[in-house]
This record gives C-alpha cells, sequence and structure tokens, in this order.
C-alpha cells in the first residue's frame, strides 16, 4: 500500500531476506509512523536451515543439490513476499555465499529462474545494518557487540551508543564445528578484544546471534534483563553433557542448532573472557532487522524514533 509522505500517519510492509552461513531466513514486517515514531511490527517469520556453509567451508562451492534446493526457497520467499503485498524488499547473502567459488554463478541462476536480485555484503557492511538496529538497546555504558554467524563473527565497540571501531573475523559457528580455523584467526581475534578492552574501558556486552537467543532462552532470563557469564557457562554445560539425541526431544533444539550452539558459545564466551565483561544483554535482534530499517531509511530519510516490536 503506498502513502503520501506528508500524512502525519502512515503505514506499509517490508520484506529482508538473510541469507547466512547456516540459514536463510525471511521476515516481512509491518511499519507504522504516526508523527515520527516509527513502530516496526512482525508479521511473518520463516526461517530454513539451507546450510551453505557446510559445503562452502569444506570444499569450496555450494553443491548443485543446494543449489536447486535454494532455487526453490527463494522462489517461495518471493511469493510469501507477493502475497503480503510487500512494498519495498531487501535480499542479502553473507559469509558462505561471499566465500563461495560459485557464488556468482548461484546468484546469477536464482536471477534466471525468479528474477531476485541477491546482494552479497562483506562484514563491515554487515555490522553497520546490525547497528541500525542494536543501537535502540544502548546507554551510556562502554559496550562490546558480539555477533556470531555461521560463517563470521563480527565485533563493535560503543561508546554513549556511537559506534567507534568494528572488526569482522572469518570465523563463524560452523567453521569452528568443521575446525576450519587457525590459532592465528584466534590469536587476531583475542588481540583486537583486549586492545579495545583497554582503550576503551568496556562495561557491558550486548550479543546477537540465533544461538545466544537460544542460550538466553534456555537460561530461563526475563526478557530485557542482561544474561551473566556463568549462566551462559552453565547452559553451555548442560547443553555439552546431554547426546544430539536429547537435544532434540529433551532440550527441544532443531537439528541445525544442536550441532553449532556449542561452537557458537565458544566464541561468545572467549569474547567476554577477553574482555574480562560479567554480563551481556541479548535483545533478540539482528540482521533481518537492521535491514528492514535501512529499508525504511533508504525511501522515507526523514528523521524519526524507532519503536521495535516483536
Amino acid at each position: 500500500m503506498s502513502f503520501n509522505p506528508k500524512n502525519t500517519y502512515r503505514f506499509l510492509k517490508l520484506a529482508a531476506i538473510d541469507i547466512g552461513s547456516n540459514a536463510a531466513r525471511c521476515q516481512i514486517t509491518n511499519v507504522f509512523n504516526q508523527n515520527g515514531l516509527v513502530t516496526f511490527k512482525r508479521v511473518e517469520y520463516v526461517r530454513y536451515a539451507i546450510r551453505f556453509g557446510e559445503d562452502v567451508f569444506d570444499s569450496g562451492y555450494i553443491s548443485e543439490y543446494k543449489i536447486g534446493k535454494f532455487i526453490k526457497l527463494m522462489h517461495s520467499f518471493q511469493l510469501l513476499i507477493d502475497v503480503h503485498d510487500v512494498e519495498h524488499f531487501m535480499v542479502c547473502a553473507t559469509s558462505a555465499m561471499r566465500t563461495a567459488l560459485n557464488s556468482e554463478e548461484v546468484r546469477a541462476r536464482v536471477y534466471d529462474a525468479i528474477g531476485m536480485h541477491i546482494q552479497v555484503i562483506d562484514g563491515v557492511t554487515e555490522a553497520d545494518l546490525i547497528n541500525k538496529v542494536i543501537i535502540n538497546f544502548l546507554d551510556d555504558q562502554n559496550y562490546l557487540h558480539i555477533d556470531v554467524g555461521g560463517g563470521s563473527t563480527e565485533f563493535n565497540i560503543y561508546v554513549n551508543r556511537e559506534k567507534m571501531v568494528s572488526k569482522s573475523f572469518e570465523q563463524g559457528s560452523i567453521r569452528h564445528m568443521q575446525g576450519n580455523e587457525s590459532a592465528e584467526l584466534w590469536d587476531s581475534m583475542r588481540y583486537w578484544i583486549e586492545e579495545n578492552t583497554s582503550r576503551f574501558a568496556l562495561t557491558q556486552a550486548i550479543a546477537t546471534g540465533g544461538n545466544i537467543n537460544k542460550i538466553f532462552e534456555l537460561a530461563g532470563q526475563a526478557a530485557g534483563k542482561p544474561i551473566t557469564l556463568q549462566q551462559i557457562e552453565e547452559v553451555t554445560a548442560r547443553i555439552a553433557a546431554t547426546s544430539m539425541e536429547d537435544r532434540l526431544t529433551r532440550l527441544l533444539l532443531n537439528p541445525d542448532r544442536a550441532d553449532v550452539i556449542l561452537p557458537a558459545a565458544e566464541i561468545y564466551l572467549s569474547a567476554m573472557r577477553w574482555a574480562r565483561l560479567d554480563t551481556m544483554l541479548v535483545p533478540a535482534v539482528g540482521l533481518k532487522d537492521g535491514m528492514l530499517h535501512a529499508l525504511y531509511e533508504q525511501h522515507y530519510p526523514e528523521r524519526f524514533v524507532i519503536n521495535q516490536i516483536d
């Protein structure tokens, strides 16, 4: 539905498709703007574990089998967007797609099949998009933001709600699970965090990613409250002590979560220990939410205040 930018009340639908190394996600959101207060309300969310990282971080290529499934998946997302009368949408792919040697071919085949363009973004752009939503959860403390995906991890330092420095590392839950890393990479991550901890006197962590969201849920922590390093360690130990079958049946983890949650937890915990931080906020937002905010800014660039509802 179109609307006149001069109206005091507006409504439209936006969509974001995030193609990660572990899963692809499509989120459709209602956006309401009343006198400069913009409310984002999720109305549809679909997640499918395409797991490109399993192929790419092992062989360098996305397999023909997964390319076929991916084209069908993107077609289903396209139909969902059409049914909802979405006005604007964005499609972004991250670590696995930017690493795959046949990335250009895969994207061309999707475009030929359904006419949908996929934008491959680098780690800096990924961090910038997440920044658009994460900043709404910050106060005047000095934060280390940790975003762990399947193929990459982004670190951002915030002081008084302003991003000071950021760094993307080609390290994620799938890469770590497969052992596709080096001691030099871990040393680089540690050095970057320790250096910036001293430089900016960090006081708290804030984290995004599906695995930390699940750990937060398993800890039984109340929404909006921080989780402690000890709680994360306790949940991690509980998961590690269970079989894969029990993770699926007792902890009710999805199969694509059950095997990567511990590798992801190790990255979050390592970052907190390197930064000497004891607490972490987990606001349950991520790249897809930042993409939606970027879409709104792109088409309606006037000043506004965000009200995020999920």
